[in-house]
C-alpha cells in the first residue's frame, strides 16, 4: 500500500510503538556479547517488548519465524535468530526491530559488535554507516523527495570504500511493515515521488566493506553480500514535518 499522511492518534501511536522499540534495543545491545545465540537475544527481545505492552510486527509477517531479525558479520539483514548461532568475539550484529501498538507500526535497526572489535575497520563501519542514517534524516522535509534523500546518503558515504546495498531499500511504514515508495540509499536530487509531511518513513542504510551485491541464503530470509564481507545497518523511523524530520524510534 502507499503510505499515507497519518492522523494525530496514528501518530501518537507511532510515538508510543517507536519509544518501546527503542527501550527493547538499548535492553538487547549489552547481551550482545561473545557466547550468547541469536535466539536468546530474540526471546529476550520478545519478552521485553510483552512487559512493555507493544506486539512484534515482524512474528508472522510474510512467514517469517520470530520476533526480531538478527545479521550477524556477511548477512546483511533479515537474519532468522537460532539456538546454534553462537556470537564470536568482533562479530558484528544488526538488530532490526519492528513494534506494533494499537495498529500503527515502526521499524528501527542498530548494529553492535560482540565484545572486542576484530579490527578498526569494522568500528568505522558502524560509526559510518551511523552517520549516514544521520545525514538521510537530515535531509527529509515537507514535499522532499526519494531521491533527495538517497543522494544525501549516497553522497555522504561515497567518500569511503565501502558497498552501499542498492537492493535493499528503506520505506514507507505505518499501517504496514512495508509501505510504498521505496526510499533507496542512492539516487539523484529532484527525483523519485514526493513525501509530504505527516508521512512516516523508514530510512535504513545497509553498508558493505565490499561489493553491494547481494544474494539470499537458502533459508528463504537471510540476505548475504556477495564476497562474504561484513556489512552494518542502521535504521529509523521518522514522521516528517514542515521543516524535517521527528525521529519516532527513540526513548
Amino acid at each position: 500500500m502507499q503510505t499515507k499522511v497519518k492522523t494525530r492518534r496514528e501518530i501518537e501511536a507511532m510515538r508510543v510503538s517507536g519509544r518501546m522499540l527503542a527501550t527493547v534495543l538499548q535492553a538487547l545491545a549489552p547481551k550482545v556479547k561473545p557466547g550468547v545465540s541469536t535466539k536468546e537475544l530474540a526471546d529476550l527481545a520478545a519478552a521485553e517488548l510483552k512487559a512493555l505492552g507493544g506486539e512484534p510486527s515482524f512474528l508472522g509477517y510474510q512467514g517469517f519465524p520470530d520476533v526480531i531479525c538478527i545479521s550477524v558479520n556477511e548477512e546483511v539483514v533479515h537474519g532468522i535468530p537460532s539456538k546454534s548461532n553462537i556470537l564470536e568475539e568482533g562479530d558484528i550484529v544488526g538488530l532490526d526491530f519492528g513494534v506494533t501498538y494499537q495498529g500503527m507500526i515502526t521499524d528501527s535497526a542498530i548494529s553492535v559488535i560482540a565484545g572486542k572489535p576484530k579490527r578498526k575497520g569494522d568500528i568505522d563501519l558502524l560509526q559510518r554507516t551511523e552517520k549516514a542514517l544521520e545525514v538521510g534524516i537530515s535531509a527529509v522535509h515537507d514535499h522532499v523527495r526519494t531521491g533527495d534523500i538517497g543522494s544525501a546518503i549516497e553522497s555522504y558515504l561515497s567518500q569511503y570504500p565501502y558497498g552501499i546495498v542498492r537492493d535493499l531499500v528503506g520505506h514507507g511504514v505505518g499501517h504496514e511493515v512495508h509501505e510504498d515508495p521505496n526510499i533507496p540509499n542512492y539516487g539523484r536530487p529532484d527525483t523519485g515521488p514526493w513525501l509530504e509531511k505527516g508521512m512516516t518513513i523508514a530510512i535504513e542504510p545497509m553498508v558493505t566493506l565490499g561489493t553491494e551485491r547481494v544474494h539470499m541464503a537458502p533459508d528463504g530470509w537471510t540476505v548475504l553480500t556477495d564476497d562474504g564481507k561484513r556489512s552494518a545497518h542502521f535504521e529509523h523511523t521518522v514522521l516528517i514535518t514542515d521543516s524535517g524530520a521527528e525521529v519516532l524510534t527513540v526513548a
